[in-house]
């Protein structure tokens, strides 16, 4: 795709067109993209004006002096309630009286679907379409009433006599009566007529029509202010307010239209949020009802803090709960919430207590309860002892202040050294050069790791000491009862704990302004407390770290909408000249972005900059990890996470990943495979991250992206020529940073073009008998292993001819007859054609898996060849009568040769074994019973290795067995009824995989073999019918197939026990299949070391295997610019659930190496983003 893709296809342009006038206006629909009666148009504007008008009867007698302002404003409103009524029952009445009539003959669905048929001014079909009406009862009589309460409102917020007495200025009062009308009218009918589509979405579905709300709610905000300014007399601050917001009323619809301001939902959330991160200490949390469960808990500890009546007891108080609150409580009250079922349910629940206490037991609870009580006691002996002095130089607490600083450097250093580049700039020369092997790069990381530890150890313990140290002296705290003090106070003792680094860098701000500015009559010294200093100093920290990164952001969009061809489009230079030219109102955006912690929104990801509206720093509405699109790659991610969950504890904990914080997004990178990660909360010794992986089948775009991801992250860590003492990074300013690598226990996946090796004839000649020497082993194995499931024995000591219970081996089982005595053409050779079948393909169809149910496979072998489609008559032992069509089946079996009519059914005789403990090894009888030709079968025994079979015997042990025979082995090896049961069953499988054609098999056959796609035979179908064979046959065909691809790759099997030893390992360490079987994903999960899987590319001829092996290896980790992320997340959001641009090829979503566009959107939670994979909340110990 070229740079000059539409940014909207022609549909959505005209879909667009006529949308955004609606949402601009509040609802009314003036552009319908059909003929409409003008009746529809003039309606829709009385409606639009009825508030204006029933407001304007309460102003005129207002002016007039009938009528006071409130009963003004409640004639108005009244009116306006009833109207409102009126309305919705009218829309009620037309659904009832309408008949849904089904239109035939609709030509265009994209331009019918919403077409209305018209009969009159005031018909169903018009009452309908102009008022959509309310799901639900309730609404309609809160709405309407709401309404009056608007308008009545309305018309006393905008009075003349009051806009006047605000401004002194009849042509001002005017503007702001006109426009504010108009205002009031957009968030009326967006209230009871007809909801518009708002730019500001935040969930995809409004279920209980909280859209409606959103425009009256921030009226009534506006209103509020001039009501507080009507009743709190001569109150300078809030006339100045109310005049600025008189102004920014008139600009409300340019603000809702724009999607500056919240839909509600996100508002409050987003308010909670900023609230108890900035307000209360706290952190975000990964959930709605954990942030309002935290906050309302955070905010009655600051509200009780102002009654506690000692000074003490406030500083203890604080101290105490800052600590518990910045504490994982949810994990905390899961351990309890189990250790107390494991004390009421005994002996159930003992194990799931004991897993628990990786993450929370006794011992955290020690460490818990002994930092908290060493912190209660320094808090308190410092202010009992120290708390009452002046601030000066030689006083504690700036002493503390040194200390303090001297902390802040040592950490920060200890942070830097860790990561691969200085400031994401230099490299650092301390970190292990060529890092490519686990055992290497751990090796040349021992001095870091100890760097970890010491600053894990700072920060954990030594750092909040130090700061509760300093805040304990402080001369504010013997205020009591002062509203600031507890705010501020609260905010800081808990950020002490829940976010120790921001809070270590505030509190050094504050004490280095302290020690410069000793003016006691400053405005900083004299009006502000030091906890009020402390949250300005935190606040302006946050949006300035966020101003600098939505710069970078802004600046990058700009420079590779020209630097990057494939980012060229003919727009570009316009765009790059008026961003360059109106640069200041591109920092005011920017600045209100950083302001409100909105994201900057880059306009299809143009170098068009609009303010996102604030929402949650998770940026989705829904629950993490509750949605992804699983897929059969998702099995990879679900294995590796565990471990990847446990190396970013250590990294985060030693710092290696930099200043990890709520919204921190990172990049991990292995293989194929893509881990985004988000740290969603953090606290004392805990962090919480949501971890999603990408889909592995690259597309263009994503295979663009990821090539650079890994060029960067190759010249990060692998080529020498970059890894120079301070050499710069050459990606600086890509929105991903380098950091660290991380050794986690994953699958290593290998791709190997079989040319040589499958299409030997050496190898491929060798195939047949490795398939019978393995196929024998695994049948001994089978029988060995199901022996040691059998209880009892004492039916094998009975009778040394006897046998074991008869139901499981009854009556004599009924020989085939021979199928042909000629070897010119075989039944096994003819494939099951259909019509969609293709000759010369290579692919299994797959039809011969599926052709019968496991329920319909009989297990009597049949006395004729089985056809599809015939009527077959089994024999029980005694010679029927055979019917018509069995006489004519008898002379053309398919064309082949007609059978000795003379020759009788053979009837095999039980088996009669020599040593009794045969019984364990004896395979079924039916397994046996292939219908081999007898001219084949002598030729064929020949082939059975009877050494293989014998060395197999004598490496069994029978541990199981309490009493055995010394000579038991050797009884088992003389035993030849047992041999020959074997040489039937292997023989059997032979005939059904292989036919009774002795030449060797050729690719295409093999690779059916290996899928179990094999033509349709009579041998197949014999094997078929014995679904357990079938299964055992097919894996030692694919044992077979490894073992040759080994034999080729390693020389070959010098003896049988290296064969055994092969073969072992097969079984034990190795899941050699397809990647599309179930047993695939089961054995990922499971961890199995190796897994193989062959597989055929038809558009170049070649066949592949691949090998998955399971090792510790090092994964990539770089950091994201998070204010990059959120961006393009919220432009997603407007594209699809605003423009509803879900254009699969559309601009936004093409390839941008520096943004990495694709990947983000990939990223973004279900159903705008595309993740295969995304854990649940993961909490991370950080201690």
């Amino acid at each position: 795709m070229g740079p000059d893709v539409p940014l909207l296809n022609d549909y959505k342009q005209e879909f667009f067109l006529k949308r955004f006038p609606q949402t601009v206006l509040g609802g009314p629909r003036f552009k319908l993209g059909y003929c409409a009666p003008p009746y529809i148009y003039v309606n829709q504007i009385i409606l639009f004006l009825t508030p204006w008008v029933l407001g304007g009867v309460g102003t005129l007698l207002y002016q007039l002096g009938v009528l006071k302002d409130y009963y003004t404003a409640a004639l108005s409103g009244g009116l306006m309630f009833v109207t409102a009524l009126i309305l919705q029952m009218t829309n009620l009445y037309a659904k009832q009286k309408t008949v849904t009539v089904e239109r035939m003959q609709i030509q265009n669905t994209l331009t019918d679907e919403d077409e209305f048929e018209f009969s009159s001014c005031v018909g169903s079909e018009t009452v309908k379409f102009i008022i959509p009406g309310k799901k639900y009862i309730i609404n309609t009589v809160f709405h309407s009433l709401l309404a009056g309460v608007l308008c009545g409102l309305g018309t006393w917020y905008l009075l003349p006599n009051r806009i006047t007495s605000l401004y002194s200025n009849i042509g001002g009062t005017v503007m702001i009566f006109v426009f504010g009308w108009v205002t009031i009218c957009i968030g009326a009918y967006s209230l009871i007529i007809n909801t518009a589509t708002e730019t500001a979405t935040f969930q995809a579905l409004d279920t209980y029509e909280i859209t409606a709300l959103m425009r009256p709610f921030y009226i009534f905000v506006f209103i509020a202010v001039d009501l507080a300014h009507r009743f709190a007399v001569n109150t300078p601050i809030l006339e100045q307010t109310n005049q600025i917001l008189h102004i920014i009323f008139l600009f409300l619809p340019f603000l809702w239209a724009m999607g500056i301001l919240p839909p509600l939902d996100a508002l409050f959330l987003w308010g909670m949020e900023q609230l108890l991160e900035f307000g209360l200490g706290g952190s975000p949390m990964s959930s709605n009802t954990k942030l309002l469960v935290m906050f309302l808990i955070s905010a009655g500890t600051a509200i009780a803090s102002y009654f506690i009546p000692s000074t003490l007891g406030v500083i203890l108080f604080m101290t105490g709960f800052g600590f518990i609150l910045s504490l994982n409580l949810s994990e905390i009250g899961f351990a309890f919430k189990h250790t107390m079922i494991s004390h009421l349910v005994s002996s159930k629940s003992k194990n799931m207590h004991r897993g628990l206490r990786i993450q929370f037991g006794w011992r955290e609870l020690i460490f818990y309860l002994t930092v908290l009580t060493f912190a209660l006691i320094e808090a308190s002996l410092l202010h009992q002892f120290a708390g009452f002095s002046l601030f000066s130089k030689a006083s504690p607490q700036a002493i503390a202040s040194y200390v303090l600083i001297v902390l802040l450097i040592i950490m920060w250093i200890l942070r830097e050294i860790q990561r691969v580049y200085l400031f994401g700039v230099f490299r650092n020369p301390f970190y292990p050069k060529d890092v490519r092997t686990v055992t290497v790069f751990m090796e040349k990381q021992r001095r870091l790791m100890k760097v970890g530890v010491v600053r894990r150890i700072l920060l954990t313990l030594v750092s909040p000491f130090a700061m509760i140290a300093f805040l304990s002296l402080d001369r504010s705290l013997q205020n009591l009862h002062s509203v600031s003090v507890c705010i501020g106070f609260t905010r800081i003792f808990r950020m002490v704990w829940q976010n120790t680094e921001n809070a270590l860098l505030d509190i050094v701000v504050v004490s280095v302004a302290q020690m410069l500015v000793f003016n006691p009559d400053l405005w900083w010294n004299r009006s502000l407390d030091t906890g009020i200093r402390l949250l300005l100093v935190g606040i302006l920290r946050d949006r300035l770290l966020q101003f600098v990164s939505k710069l970078q952001f802004a600046i990058a969009i700009l420079l590779t909408s020209w630097t990057e061809k494939k980012q060229r489009r003919k727009s570009t230079p316009t765009l790059i000249t008026l961003n360059v030219v109106f640069f200041p109102i591109l920092l005011t955006f920017i600045a209100i972005s950083a302001l409100l912690s909105s994201p900057l929104l880059p306009l299809f990801t143009l170098p068009v900059f609009l303010i996102g509206f604030p929402r949650p720093i998770r940026s989705w509405p829904g629950p993490v990890g509750a949605a992804a699109c699983v897929c059969s790659d998702t099995v990879y991610y679900q294995q590796m996470v565990p471990s990847l969950a446990v190396a970013l504890q250590s990294a985060l904990a030693a710092g290696s990943l930099g200043l990890s914080l709520p919204g921190s997004h990172y990049l991990c990178r292995f293989q194929d495979r893509l881990m985004w990660i988000l740290v969603l909360e953090k606290g004392f010794t805990y962090c919480g991250v949501n971890i999603k992986g990408l889909e592995l089948q690259e597309t263009s775009c994503h295979a663009a992206e990821a090539h650079r991801v890994d060029e960067i992250f190759e010249m990060a860590f692998e080529q020498q020529e970059h890894t120079k003492i301070l050499s710069l990074n050459h990606h600086f300013g890509h929105i991903l940073t380098p950091c660290t690598v991380l050794p986690v226990r994953l699958y290593s996946d290998a791709r190997n073009v079989l040319s040589g090796i499958i299409d030997s004839h050496e190898n491929l000649k060798h195939l047949k008998d490795d398939f019978i020497k393995v196929l024998v082993w695994m049948l001994v194995q089978y029988c060995y292993k199901k022996s040691k499931t059998w209880q009892s024995l004492g039916s094998a000591d009975k009778s040394k001819k006897g046998s074991f219970p008869e139901n499981q081996y009854s009556g004599a089982v009924e020989r085939s007859r021979p199928v042909k005595e000629e070897d010119s053409f075989s039944v096994d050779t003819v494939e099951d054609w259909s019509d969609d079948s293709e000759i010369f393909d290579a692919e299994p169809s797959g039809r011969m898996k599926d052709r019968k149910e496991p329920g319909q496979l009989g297990t009597t072998p049949k006395v004729h060849l089985s056809i599809p489609g015939s009527v077959e008559t089994q024999s029980q032992g005694v010679p029927q009568e055979m019917s018509p069509e069995d006489k004519l089946y008898r002379t053309v079996v398919l064309g082949l040769p007609a059978v000795d009519k003379g020759k009788q059914q053979e009837v095999l005789p039980r088996v009669e074994f020599s040593c009794s403990y045969s019984e364990l090894l004896r395979i079924p009888e039916e397994w046996r019973t292939a219908p081999l030709p007898t001219s084949k079968v002598s030729e064929m025994r020949q082939r059975f290795p009877e050494d293989w079979y014998y060395f197999i015997l004598s490496q069994l042990d029978f541990f199981h067995l309490k009493e055995k025979p010394s000579n038991l082995l050797e009884d088992l090896m003389k035993d030849k009824a047992l041999k020959d049961l074997y040489i039937d069953g292997v023989l059997s499988c032979c005939f059904g995989l292989f036919g009774l054609d002795n030449s060797v098999p050729v690719p295409s056959h093999v690779f059916r073999a290996y899928t179990g796609g094999i033509p349709w035979s009579v041998g197949l179908d014999w094997l078929t019918g014995k679904p357990e064979l079938f299964q055992l046959a097919l894996k030692a065909f694919r044992y077979t197939f490894k073992l040759m691809v080994d034999k080729a790759s390693l020389g070959p099997v010098e003896n049988f026990k290296e064969l055994v030893n092969y073969l072992e390992e097969y079984e034990n360490d190795w899941y050699i299949g397809l990647v599309s079987d179930l047993e695939w994903q089961q054995a990922v999960l499971q961890e199995k070391p190796f897994l193989f899987s062959l597989g055929h590319d038809p558009n170049m001829g070649i066949y592949t295997g691949r090998v998955l092996t399971l090792q510790e290896l090092l994964v990539q980790v770089g950091k994201l610019n998070e204010e990059a992320v959120r961006g393009q997340w919220a432009n997603l959001s407007w594209e699809l659930l605003y423009a509803t641009n879900d254009d699969e090829e559309r601009y936004s979503i093409q390839a941008h190496p520096v943004l990495l566009r694709n990947l983000t959107v990939q990223a973004a939670d279900p159903p705008l983003g595309y993740p295969v994979y995304s854990s649940e909340l993961l909490h991370l110990p950080l201690f």
